[in-house]
């Protein structure tokens, strides 16, 4: 019997030692913070005044390595002179003034400070009509005047064989269109490099690498006057 009224004590003691056990706090979880992958940098404005070198295959720097057209060149120069100034090459290799008409817009929106025109070359190889030759100039000379660029104007030349009346008229354009915008003229724009040994390629027509070089260190004569510092 006294067993018996021991083990009913003990039942609710168990119970009321269970039940009144302190409660054991809760494991504590670091949160392992990730830190945010950092902002990338804003890239850089540059606030250079532009230069657009607006041309043909002689600008483009046709049959030359990548960085050997003559605007590369030209921009080595106007760093090396101090001047803050970025050349923008659009030549496009094989382009006719009408092509030339058709792609004003990208130039003009970069707002150049400068552009120097250099087309109608592949129109006179191509012996197209020198009125709508000129005519496509002076429209592309007016667009960009407009705009507010200075022109500087690449003139070029025929060979022989294009008969020396077409020749006279199609560098007279050239004086014409300058002499209406009252923009600097380059005569002829591979002057220096025709006869150079080492400095026109194959075809006789488009510099090599040391041609192009030259040909900047040309129009930065004409150029430099342009500047600002």
């Amino acid at each position: 019997m006294p067993d018996r009224r021991y083990a009913l004590l003990l039942v609710p003691m168990l119970v009321l030692f269970g039940c009144t056990q302190p409660e054991r706090p809760a494991a504590r979880v670091e949160s392992s913070t990730v830190p945010a992958p950092a902002a990338p940098p804003a890239p850089r404005v540059d606030k250079r005044a532009v230069i657009v070198a607006f041309g043909d295959s002689l600008s483009a720097g046709y049959g030359a390595d990548i960085g050997q057209s003559y605007p590369d060149y030209l921009q080595k120069l106007i760093d090396a002179r101090g001047y803050e100034y970025r050349v923008v090459n659009q030549g496009i290799s094989g382009d006719t003034t009408i092509g030339g008409r058709v792609r004003t817009g990208p130039a003009i929106e970069l707002k150049p400070a400068i552009v120097i025109l250099e087309l109608g070359g592949n129109d006179g190889l191509r012996g197209l009509p020198l009125k709508q030759t000129q005519e496509n100039m002076d429209l592309l000379a007016s667009e960009f005047t407009k705009a507010g660029a200075k022109l500087l104007i690449a003139g070029i030349t025929l060979p022989p064989n294009y008969g020396a009346d077409y020749i006279r008229d199609f560098e007279r354009m050239y004086t014409s269109i300058a002499t209406k915008y009252r923009a600097p003229l380059i005569p002829f724009l591979l002057e220096p490099v025709i006869a150079l040994p080492g400095a026109m390629q194959g075809d006789g027509i488009h510099p090599t690498a040391k041609g192009n070089q030259v040909v900047a260190e040309y129009v930065f004569r004409y150029l430099e006057p342009m500047l600002r510092r």
